[in-house]
């Protein structure tokens, strides 16, 4: 699929209404990584998006650092939200964590369950994300914006289908504003997932977590890990290309571009991308899809 063919299918997103656009970082660990990640920023920046988030380590393993960068992020004059993880916290390092980020102007969250640290057992006094969004809202009131968590292919350790769309109504019940999806490649995933809850009465925008394909391999593991499914037919593509980085890039390209584009077509409210702190594949997406 060239790109002569996707400028004459996506003009019609044009007339839309403008979608919700946000890019997740993860917090570098160098000052060389900083530096990567604020040229990442600069560039991705361009196409004024909604919000940059940046992610929690397990247990608050970068707690400091992801302070470090939404503090940068907030400077530059973007709106930032840090992730914030419960599992394995205690209410008063949870409080201490909301007070530093109130005392710096940051006023949209990411809450988020989260994993233990290896090697530890010790789950703290949250067990679910919505205890962590109910504490936020009573500690907090109406302060911040909350995002949490959705699973359009269900939490891999969810008993059932049923149980996974509970517990996402109980976010919501205790006070979510809107959600971010793990990502995934199969559109009426998202769209079934949508419909159920909307049937359970459930209202606030739920934005596709979107994850451009470079390192196939790298994006196996990852799957493999949180459970998000790569398409059968897509896997074998992809792995018939060995090698080949030029041509997996290029089917990333045409796979992720044509799904953003069923996406926004469909209704959602917008794409939240996951970066791995690059842009060069996302600001190409985005040129495609003409907005």
């Amino acid at each position: 699929m060239g790109n002569e063919l996707l400028f004459t299918h996506y003009p019609s997103l044009m007339t839309m209404k403008k979608p919700i656009l946000s890019f997740e970082f993860f917090p570098p660990k160098t000052p060389e990584g900083m530096d990567k990640l604020r040229a990442t920023r600069r560039q991705l920046a361009q196409l004024k998006p909604e919000f940059f988030s940046v992610t929690f380590g397990a247990g608050g393993s970068t707690r400091d650092r992801t302070l470090e960068t939404v503090i940068e992020i907030q400077q530059e004059g973007h709106e930032a939200a840090p992730h914030l993880s419960c599992i394995g916290s205690t209410r008063e390092s949870i409080r201490a964590i909301l007070d530093e980020y109130r005392n710096h102007g940051i006023r949209h969250i990411v809450a988020l369950r989260g994993d233990l640290p290896s090697g530890t057992q010790d789950v703290g006094e949250f067990r679910y994300a919505n205890e962590l969004v109910a504490f936020i809202r009573a500690e907090t009131g109406d302060h911040f914006h909350i995002e949490v968590a959705a699973y359009p292919e269900f939490h891999p350790q969810a008993p059932t289908a049923q149980a996974d769309l509970a517990n996402f109504k109980r976010k919501v019940d205790a006070g979510a504003n809107a959600a971010i999806t793990q990502y995934f490649y199969n559109a009426d995933a998202y769209f079934n997932f949508r419909d159920e809850c909307e049937a359970m009465g459930i209202t606030i925008p739920i934005v596709p977590g979107i994850m451009p394909i470079s390192n196939f391999s790298q994006l196996a593991r990852f799957s493999d890990a949180c459970g998000a499914e790569i398409p059968r037919w897509l896997r074998l593509k992809m792995q018939g290309y060995g090698d080949d980085t030029a041509a997996i890039r290029a089917c990333g390209l045409d796979v992720v571009t044509a799904l953003c584009d069923r996406l926004l077509q469909g209704g959602a409210p917008g794409l939240h991308f996951y970066t791995l702190n690059q842009a060069g594949l996302i600001t190409t997406i985005w040129q495609r899809l003409g907005l």
